[in-house]
């Protein structure tokens, strides 16, 4: 479930305290491993009634349940705020607010990352704040309440992380169980929870192309049961500990290799493609400087409203290439390191064939985000313009329906 989500889901989900997962190649890691064992220890003893510093409480009256919401505001000696949210009928994650302020009573706050914002007022005796929690295009009303150490709700503490397998290991699927989805299954997904690795409504095409980091147009000589039937995957690695990214695309590997038969060779052609640079201004990314090893965060809240955490341009773009975008997309942006950004942009009908999606028509809203290829450069500083580039295409010479389990 995404912190604090309150609207449908999209097609793509992973184990995650946030999980609107776009594409199918890049893993997702828990990004929000701050934890408390309860809001009461976080409390501090006495408040005068206009400090908005404190931790606060209230809960959230969804369609589908109820989330109880906590609220920790904390002040620097030069009287910015900090804001961080904890939904803990959601995994109790921490995510920090981009933007948070207090004046004449009135407290904002912001969390770009989710699309949510907050903003109430509080009452004369500085007990409660009033106001309304927004998320895309969804409105409750949220009654925040200042706690104290008998009324704090506790927040349960981050799940435990699953040690990482030995750089050097080959880990192969131990067990790996196929079955075809449900005819009435929605969108798709690849999950990972833990070392379990799952994909629901999946085709051997999408298969092939997480499991070697293509795009559809790579993939020469399929049949075509490849991209109409779809199967759900649960598979268990013959190794402990968390799989990489490349070690977890090596075991799809060798399980599309023994499972459906998959044989083929590779070929350098050139393929209409867009072209990934830095524009002439250079890069408004942030660079991530967290863990190197960490897994990368891809999110969707909504079609056109892309979340990057901790992820490389190559990550990038094989997201735009498999999700959202018609031909591959090379990478020539020369920027190493891994990077965090936001991306907003009013899709059309050209885009999101990859999840199989109908994009709907374009909003003429005066606040409309702008169209992806301006959305990119205004906002990230990088450039995307179609043109033609020698891609490496993988050309089947043999595959088949998968074997019994």
């Amino acid at each position: 479930m995404s912190a604090l989500c309150f609207q449908p889901k999209l097609h793509f989900r992973r184990n995650s305290s946030l999980a609107f997962i776009s594409f199918a190649s890049v893993l997702v890691a828990l990004l929000f491993g701050v934890g408390m064992k309860s809001a009461a220890a976080q409390t501090p003893a006495a408040k005068s009634a206009g400090d908005i510093a404190d931790t606060w409480q209230g809960t959230l009256h969804t369609t589908q349940r109820d989330l109880r919401t906590v609220v920790k505001i904390e002040k620097s000696s030069a009287g910015a705020l900090k804001v961080t949210l904890f939904s803990i009928d959601q995994g109790g994650q921490g995510i920090q607010a981009t933007s948070a302020s207090f004046q004449d009573h009135v407290l904002k706050y912001g969390i770009e990352f989710i699309d949510g914002s907050f903003e109430g007022k509080m009452s004369s005796d500085g007990k409660s704040i009033a106001g309304t929690w927004k998320q895309g295009d969804t409105s409750l009303p949220l009654v925040l309440e200042r706690t104290t150490p008998a009324t704090a709700w506790a927040i349960p503490e981050p799940p435990p992380r699953l040690p990482p397998m030995p750089a050097d290991a080959n880990p192969s699927f131990e067990v790996a169980t196929i079955k075809p989805s449900r005819p009435d299954e929605p969108g798709k997904a690849f999950l990972v929870r833990g070392a379990q690795f799952t994909t629901v409504n999946t085709t051997l095409d999408d298969l092939i192309q997480f499991a070697y980091d293509v795009q559809a147009k790579q993939v020469v000589g399929g049949l075509p049961w490849m991209e109409s039937e779809k199967f759900d995957i649960e598979a268990k690695p013959d190794i402990p500990g968390s799989p990489s990214r490349e070690q977890l695309r090596s075991m799809v590997q060798k399980l599309l290799a023994d499972r459906f038969q998959l044989k083929f060779h590779k070929e350098t052609k050139e393929l209409s493609a867009y072209v990934l640079t830095v524009g002439k201004n250079g890069s408004k990314m942030t660079k991530n400087t967290g863990d190197p090893n960490g897994l990368p965060g891809l999110f969707f809240r909504q079609l056109g409203f892309l979340t990057v955490r901790n992820a490389t341009m190559a990550d990038f773009a094989h997201l735009m290439q498999s999700a959202v975008l018609d031909r591959p997309v090379v990478d020539q942006t020369g920027l190493d390191g891994k990077w965090d950004f936001v991306l907003k942009w009013t899709p059309d009908e050209s885009q999101f064939g990859g999840m199989g999606i109908k994009v709907p028509p374009p909003s003429d809203a005066a606040d409309a985000p702008p169209p992806l290829f301006t959305a990119i450069q205004e906002q990230i500083g990088l450039k995307l313009e179609a043109g033609k580039a020698p891609v490496e295409v993988l050309v089947l010479d043999h595959v088949a329906e998968p074997s019994a389990n």
